[in-house]
């Protein structure tokens, strides 16, 4: 209390009662991947295409994370962490073909393009291996294409070491376009090219059978360079890293604002041999771990390259079997343009999705699902999806991107890879990190002060304020602000044992708008005249 000492008049600031709670920030990304240059393993902060490019360098021919970085800004992105594995601390990749850099194997420089290898006989065309099997011999089967079709259609699957790595769904006609077998190779294949061995009116359809292909010769190793101009290709425990070294997904721990991880070149690893499936797996149930550790993250999954919908079906059920609240699947990859190779190409989508969901929380709301939305910057996709296709995969959690026609290419689905009904939808579990972390930095005024009625009662003020006006928004579900929460804190939740112990307790409860993914409109006829419509 002052103390009044003289007669006079007196002037004091008497506090607030309530202390409003602020929303928080939903919209920054986490990336981990390669780049040609930039700070090793140490997140760092970029909010433009021209502060990453400053710190990383461009677009880099065969790998991710600038694509990635791009379609997030392109998308609506404001602010993302970058974080850099598998390098050296200062080394520029050795220059490409496109001018650009382009990150060696491990212990060699840069090699020069390897010539082909034998080519083999598949009927009236022959195939080729254009790189190295990583881990064994190199092999195409040609088998029949899934469901009914043109007789021409077929199946050709690439294998290393008997496990798939490849798979297309091509046509042996020039009439098909883009399905053309030569045509989708050239354009998909990171091992294989196939040519015409007969003039066009002869070319027909391969017979089923398997051939075991010869790679190129490999090139003679050149030691490891120790200064600029040496990259890395990145294993699992490059990407999974240390918390206490800030390696890796580690290094993440200590940004508090991020709210969505991906990792896209996990598949640029995966397309080059430098890891296999099972490392993919390693790494994306590492990076699940550390959403669901931090808990206030989501993770967006990439699915590996070149699957169909039974692939990533059979992937995503029996192969992964992902069950977290803390993570989202999206399929299939996009085509977007690369400036490093002057064309279109496959990527993955997790970048652009990431840029989507930043959109949409600042336009409409973190509240409102991520879905139904363009994506911006893609052109095509890896595969069309069927609604018959979508109706077998979106059950299970694999939220397909699909291409309408006039409507351009959006996301179609917002669940997260849990089999918990409560936790389905995406926007519950991101709004849900929303509301623990604005009421965590809003309250922090409570610590210490005296665990009294009068306490319990400015925090119920405080608490109920906020969520009222997240109720007005659209956030909460109910036609009063009385049926979207309840906030309880008094005697019953703050028991002497409790207060003896320091602590004091609220219960929140909040009713959180799902959203409408299944619209159905009942019709039916009715007699004219009668005055009343049948439903």
């Amino acid at each position: 209390m002052p103390s009044y000492l003289s007669p006079g008049v007196y002037v004091e600031e008497v506090a607030s009662g309530t202390r409003p709670i602020e929303g928080v920030g939903t919209s920054v990304a986490a990336f981990v991947g390669l780049a040609p240059r930039g700070p090793l393993n140490q997140p760092t902060l970029v909010t433009n295409w021209s502060q990453y490019v400053a710190s990383f360098g461009e677009f880099t021919d065969g790998y991710y994370l600038a694509h990635s970085v791009y379609g997030f800004f392109n998308n609506g992105g404001t602010a993302a962490y970058v974080v850099r594995v598998g390098g050296s601390e200062e080394g520029a990749g050795a220059e490409g073909a496109s001018g650009r850099a382009v990150p060696a194997a491990p212990g060699t420089a840069a090699p020069a393009a390897l010539p082909p290898g034998e080519p083999k006989e598949l009927g009236t065309f022959t195939v080729t291996a254009i790189a190295p099997a990583a881990h064994g011999p190199l092999t195409v089967e040609v088998t029949d294409a899934e469901g009914e079709g043109p007789a021409e259609r077929f199946k050709l699957t690439v294998k290393d070491d008997g496990k798939v790595v490849e798979s297309f769904e091509v046509t042996a006609s020039k009439k098909s376009g883009r399905a053309y077998v030569v045509n989708q190779v050239k354009e998909r294949s990171k091992l294989i090219s196939v040519t015409e061995a007969a003039p066009a009116g002869q070319l027909a359809r391969p017979e089923n059978q398997t051939v075991t292909l010869a790679g190129p010769p490999a090139a003679a190793p050149v030691p490891a360079a120790t200064g600029p101009g040496q990259e890395a290709h990145p294993g699992a425990g490059d990407y999974l890293g240390d918390s206490a070294d800030r390696t890796g997904f580690g290094g993440l721990e200590a940004v508090d604002e991020i709210s969505m991880v991906a990792v896209p070149d996990l598949m640029a690893a995966y397309q080059r041999g430098a890891i296999d499936l099972e490392d993919v797996k390693a790494v994306q149930l590492g990076l699940i771990a550390h959403c669901e550790l931090m808990g206030d993250r989501v993770a967006i999954i990439d699915p590996p390259p070149g699957m169909n919908a039974r692939d990533i079906r059979v992937w995503r059920q029996e192969t992964a079997g992902y069950d977290s609240k803390y993570a989202a699947l999206y399929y299939p990859w996009i085509k977007s343009f690369d400036p490093a190779i002057g064309k279109s190409r496959m990527i993955p989508p997790s970048g652009h999705v990431a840029g989507v969901w930043a959109r949409n929380d600042s336009e409409r709301g973190v509240h409102k699902a991520p879905a139904n939305e363009v994506i911006r910057g893609a052109v095509d996709l890896e595969l069309q999806i069927t609604r018959g296709e979508q109706d077998l995969l979106n059950p299970i959690g694999v939220n397909c991107i699909r291409a309408f026609p006039g409507r351009g290419i959006r996301i179609w689905g917002a669940r997260t890879l849990s089999s918990d009904p409560a936790w389905r939808y995406l926007n519950i579990r991101r709004y849900f990190n929303y509301l623990e972390e604005a009421i965590l930095l809003g309250t922090q005024w409570v610590v210490f002060e005296p665990n009294d009625h009068k306490t319990w009662a400015r925090i119920r003020r405080n608490v109920s304020a906020f969520l009222t006006n997240e109720w007005r928004e659209g956030a909460l579900f109910g036609t009063q602000a009385g049926q979207a929460f309840f906030v309880k804190c008094d005697e019953e939740t703050n028991t002497p044992e409790s207060i003896d112990l320091g602590r004091v307790v609220c219960e929140i409860g909040v009713s959180v708008v799902k959203p409408a993914e299944f619209v159905i409109f009942r019709l039916s006829q009715h007699s004219s005249g009668t005055g009343e419509l049948e439903e």
